[in-house]
Parts: structure tokens; C-alpha cells; sequence
């Protein structure tokens, strides 16, 4: 996957910044179900925010690197315990891509 351009990253910021998290990681760490969720809400919304739990920071950037690479996502940004994860969906469905709705809101 090529990595995001500049102007693509602030693209996907600004949307994301009204996002709210789809999934939360607790004290179980990345299990499979996480991963298949994740995937899933990828596969539907393209731009997705993430929330770890926990207070170990290094353990916070592994656990969002692994699920990056897990689901093939690219990470946008990480603040705290939040982390904006994005992958380009196949088929796009303008019903759930907070992308299209965005494009359609900006108009």
C-alpha cells in the first residue's frame, strides 16, 4: 500500500475529527473477534477511529501497529488512546464510507 500523501492525511483528519471510536480494545488486547470487527467497520466506513485501553503507552503503539497490520489499514493519526485507522474499501458503499458522506457534506 502506498503511503498517504500530505494533503490526503489532513483530508482524512479533518473527517475523522468528528468521528466517533467504532471499536474498543480493552484489557483482552487484539483477539480475532477485535480484528474481524475491525476489518468489518474498515470494509464499511473506510475511516475509522479506534480506542485502547490502558495506561502503557509502547503497548498502546503495539497494539495499534498490529492491528494496522492485521487488517491492512494505514494509521492516519494517533492521539492518546485513540488512533484513526484507514483503508480504501473495494466496493464503496455511500451509505456507510464516512468518506462519501463527507465529500457530500462539504459541498
Amino acid at each position: 500500500m502506498a503511503a498517504l500523501s500530505i494533503q490526503e492525511r489532513k483530508r482524512l483528519r479533518q473527517i475523522g475529527h468528528a468521528l466517533n471510536p467504532v471499536v474498543m480494545i480493552g484489557g483482552q488486547g487484539l483477539t480475532e473477534n477485535v480484528i474481524e470487527e475491525t476489518t468489518r467497520a474498515l470494509n464499511d466506513h473506510e475511516l475509522i477511529k479506534v480506542k485502547i485501553s490502558g495506561e502503557d503507552r509502547e503497548a498502546r503503539a503495539a497494539i495499534i501497529e498490529a492491528i494496522a497490520e492485521a487488517t491492512g489499514a494505514e494509521v492516519v493519526q494517533t492521539i492518546g488512546k485513540i488512533a484513526l485507522l484507514y483503508k480504501k474499501a473495494k466496493p464503496q458503499n455511500p451509505k456507510l464510507s464516512n468518506l462519501v458522506r463527507h465529500a457530500h457534506l462539504a459541498k
